[in-house]
């Protein structure tokens, strides 16, 4: 099966948690990662720009009707649901929060479900909620691919002992392992990013 996009959802702990697949990705990456990180809604961005810094990939802010490329990692702003429309772009909301917070990891997965089908991975990490679980059992229902990581690794297993509870996994796997699955599932797809879908390094 080929894949197109990534959705990851985590809460507390999560920097930690996407430093360490973000920084194991190399820059032939082709595929698309749209995150969900609760934070709180005055957040400046720092760890965006971090995870920048440590990663091959490009990390971003997502924008409002932003056609979504790949080999890239969007980052949904604070304070805005964060959506994946039909034709593969994001649209932003400022809706009521859902399991407590905006943005919410159960509407961009569901969203995403929806656009990507069965081309779409769907990934929770470590959170001390339960949202992510109903969004992964969409992502499964229509063909996706989840993964969970492993709730007693993780620094915080609330999500991912409600996401296993909430749908069968296809894999539960280690923070160390989930990279390594990541570029096996991306070289199956076939593809990677040109030269012009390459992160620009500082000087270059």
């Amino acid at each position: 099966m080929s894949y197109d996009a990534v959705v990851i959802g985590a809460s507390a702990g999560g920097m930690n948690a996407m430093k360490a697949i973000f920084s194991a990705l190399p820059a032939s990456c082709s595929l698309s990662f749209i995150v969900v990180q609760h934070i709180g809604a005055r957040s400046d961005g720092w760890w965006i720009e971090f995870l920048n810094e440590k990663s091959e990939l490009q990390v971003k802010e997502a924008n409002e009707k932003e056609e979504i490329e790949k080999g890239t990692v969007y980052i949904a702003p604070p304070n805005y649901h964060l959506l994946v429309e039909k034709n593969r772009t994001f649209s932003l909301t400022i809706g009521e929060r859902v399991n407590f917070a905006r943005p919410s990891i159960d509407l961009l997965f569901e969203s995403a479900a929806e656009a990507y089908r069965d081309r779409l991975i769907g990934i929770v990490l470590t959170g001390s909620n339960h949202d992510g679980a109903s969004g992964l059992k969409k992502i499964k229902e229509l063909g996706g691919l989840t993964i969970v990581e492993n709730p007693e690794m993780a620094e915080w297993r609330g999500m991912p002992d409600a996401a296993i509870a909430a749908v069968t996994p296809d894999h539960i796997l280690s923070l160390n392992r989930i990279p390594d699955l990541l570029m096996e599932l991306n070289k199956k797809t076939g593809l990677s990013v040109d030269m012009a879908g390459k992160k620009i390094k500082k000087g270059e």
